[in-house]
């Protein structure tokens, strides 16, 4: 009976007329199914045409693209991985001819400074050879100057000896005199 009140006074006389049964299959009830569902298959083949189509398509396109972005993306990160390898290799090269080239600057530094000091080392010897000529030649000038004097003095003795015809003594004496004069320890050195 519950069935009966939620109905309403229609559907009890409804009901009533068919007796106990519910639902009674009648030739309209039949028709109206058959197209009813004859009506939902066009609406759902046109929607699918109409709307599930294009929304597959759409999503379609959208998967397809988005692979699409996916493998870009792997291509490009394969890509900046091959460009890091070939960076990282040339800062290896750079770093290897950085290194030759300081080595190259030390080498020639240590050859220049090598030649520096060769060169000063024969400047020096230049200049010392140079003095010693000079001390030679000053000793030879010197030594020459002594001669003359030695020749001026006696000759001065000679003309003393000439003028005074002194004996043998006084010439020993005049001759020491005159060694005295010019520095005998000079003349005996010699």
């Amino acid at each position: 009976m519950n069935i009966l009140s939620g109905l309403g006074y229609s559907g009890i006389a409804t009901l009533t007329n068919y007796g106990d049964h519910i639902l009674q299959l009648d030739p309209q009830l039949i028709s109206d199914i058959l197209i009813q569902g004859i009506a939902i298959f066009i609406l759902f083949f046109l929607l699918s045409k109409i709307l599930f189509d294009p929304v597959k398509k759409l999503l379609a396109n959208r998967t397809e693209r988005i692979k699409n972005d996916i493998e870009s993306a792997e291509k490009d990160k394969a890509d900046a991985a091959a460009l890091k390898a070939e960076y990282d290799e040339k800062m290896k090269s750079i770093d290897k001819e950085k290194e030759e080239i300081l080595s190259s600057a030390r080498e020639r530094g240590r050859k220049k400074e090598a030649q520096i000091v060769e060169e000063a080392n024969a400047e020096a010897a230049r200049i010392i050879e140079r003095a010693n000529q000079e001390i030679k030649l000053e000793k030879e000038k010197v030594s020459d100057d002594m001669r003359k004097e030695i020749v001026r003095v006696a000759t001065a003795m000679a003309a003393k000896i000439i003028e005074q015809q002194i004996d043998e003594s006084k010439q020993d004496a005049l001759i020491e005199d005159t060694l005295k004069e010019m520095g005998g320890s000079t003349w005996l050195g010699r």
